[in-house]
C-alpha cells in the first residue's frame, strides 16, 4: 500500500524507517533540523549489545534486543551494496571485566542471570580477558567473553543512512516540528504546514516539545543524559602504532560500568554516565574525570591518547525504559520513540516494524507489545 508518509526526527531510527519506508514504495520525507546529527545518535558508541545490556527484570526487553541483533547482517550487507560506503561493523565480541573483588561477584551475579535467558556468555579467568584483550590492566579480577556482541561505526552509519534515504527518493525538509494535528498536518516552526497521509513519530527526546502530543496517546519520553569521550591514539613517529584495542571492553569499576569502543582508525570510545539531570546538556569536568578515570583504571595504555572530543548525548526514555512502536489515538499517526539505549540496535527492526504497520501487515508479538495501547 503506497503513501506519502512524513518522518518527525532525523536520527537513526528516523532515517533507518525512511529508508526502509522507500524501499518499500512509498514516498517519504524526513522533517528535522539537521538530518544525520539529530538526538542521541550523533554521540553514540554504536554498540549492537543484547546480551550485554541484558538489566534484570527485563527478559521481553532482551528478547527484543536478540530479534533486533539478528537482523543486523542483512541491513549492514544492505546499506553498504546500496551506498558503497562502510559502516565499520564489527562482530569480534565484547569483554566485560572486573577491577576488583566485588565488582567480579557482580559480573558472576549477572552471569548466571544471562545463563538463566540462555544467552551465550562465557566465565573467564583475569589471564583469560589478558588473551583476549592484551591491553587490559593486570590488576583485574577476570570478566565474562560476549562473542555476539557487536559494534558499529554511528557516525559512519548515519552517513551512510543519509546517503542510502537521498539516493532512494527521500526528500528532506530542515525544519523543527513545532505541532501535529488531526488530519494529520504538521506545522512546522517557521509557520508552514504540512499534510501527508501517515506521520511518523521518531522524535527521541524532542516529543514533549511537539504541541499536540497529548492527543497521541504517547507515553510521557523523558532526557536521561551520557557523557561520552572520543580519544586518538597518540603519534607514532614512524608509522602509525597497532591498535590498543580490537574488541570492546565493558568494565565494572568500583560498581561503575564503563566501555571503550574502538574504532578502525585506532581511536576509542569512552563512556558514558547514565544522569537523570533533565534538559541539561553541559559538559561537567567531574563527569569526564570520572570516565577518564575508569577507563585507565581498566586500559592503562589510554594515557597517551588524545582527548579529542567530549560531548553530551540525550537518551529518550519511556517510564519502563522500552520502545514504544505502533499505531497512536491520531488517525494516521504511527510512533516509534522511546529507545533509550538501544536506539542503533534497534533500528533495523524498528524501520521493519514501521514499514510492516504502514503496509498493513501483522506485526510480531514483541512488536504488538511495543504499541501505545
Amino acid at each position: 500500500m503506497r503513501s506519502c508518509v512524513h518522518i518527525v526526527g532525523g536520527g537513526v531510527i528516523g532515517l533507518s524507517c525512511a529508508w526502509e519506508l522507500s524501499r518499500n514504495g512509498h514516498d517519504v520525507t524526513v522533517v528535522a533540523p539537521t538530518p544525520g546529527r539529530d538526538g542521541a545518535s550523533w554521540v553514540a558508541a554504536g554498540m549492537l549489545a543484547p546480551v550485554t545490556e541484558a538489566q534484570f527484570g527485563e527478559s521481553a526487553l532482551t528478547a527484543l534486543l536478540l530479534d533486533g541483533s539478528r537482523l543486523w547482517p542483512g541491513f549492514v550487507a544492505a546499506l553498504e551494496g546500496a551506498t558503497g560506503q562502510a559502516i565499520g561493523y564489527d562482530t569480534t565480541g565484547t569483554v566485560t571485566v572486573a577491577l576488583d573483588a566485588s565488582d567480579r561477584a557482580s559480573l558472576d551475579d549477572l552471569l548466571a542471570y544471562q545463563h538463566s535467558l540462555g544467552l551465550s556468555a562465557h566465565r573467564r579467568s583475569a589471564t583469560e580477558c589478558r588473551g583476549l584483550v592484551p591491553a587490559l590492566s593486570p590488576a583485574l579480577r577476570g570478566g565474562i567473553e560476549v562473542p555476539g556482541d557487536h559494534q558499529v561505526d554511528n557516525r559512519a552509519l548515519l552517513g551512510a543512512l543519509t546517503a542510502a534515504c537521498r539516493g532512494a527518493g527521500v526528500a528532506f525538509v530542515e525544519a523543527a516540528v513545532a505541532a501535529v494535528a488531526t488530519g494529520p498536518e504538521l506545522v512546522l516552526a517557521d509557520g508552514r504546514r504540512l499534510r501527508p497521509e501517515h506521520v511518523l513519530l521518531a522524535t527521541g527526546t524532542g516529543l514533549p516539545s511537539i504541541a499536540g502530543v497529548e492527543a497521541t496517546g504517547l507515553p510521557t519520553v523523558r532526557p536521561v543524559k551520557g557523557h561520552i569521550l572520543r580519544l586518538g591514539p597518540p603519534v607514532a613517529a614512524h608509522g602509525a602504532p597497532p591498535p590498543l584495542l580490537t574488541r570492546t571492553v565493558r568494565g565494572l569499576v568500583r560498581a561503575r560500568s564503563v566501555y571503550l569502543v574502538p574504532r578502525r582508525d585506532g581511536s576509542v570510545v569512552v563512556g558514558a554516565t547514565v544522569e537523570e539531570r533533565g534538559d541539561d546538556t553541559a559538559v561537567r569536568a567531574g563527569a569526564v574525570h570520572e570516565l577518564l578515570c575508569d577507563a585507565r583504571a581498566i586500559v592503562p595504555g589510554l594515557d597517551e591518547f588524545e582527548l579529542c572530543e567530549a560531548a553530551t548525548g540525550m537518551r529518550p526514555a519511556t517510564p519502563d525504559n522500552t520502545p514504544c512502536i505502533g499505531w497512536t489515538a491520531m488517525e494516521g499517526v504511527v510512533a516509534a520513540i522511546g529507545h533509550y539505549r538501544n536506539g542503533i540496535l534497534l533500528a533495523p527492526l524498528t524501520a521493519r516494524a514501521v514499514a510492516d504497520l504502514l503496509g498493513r501487515r501483522p506485526v510480531t508479538p514483541l512488536i504488538e507489545a511495543l504499541a501505545p495501547a
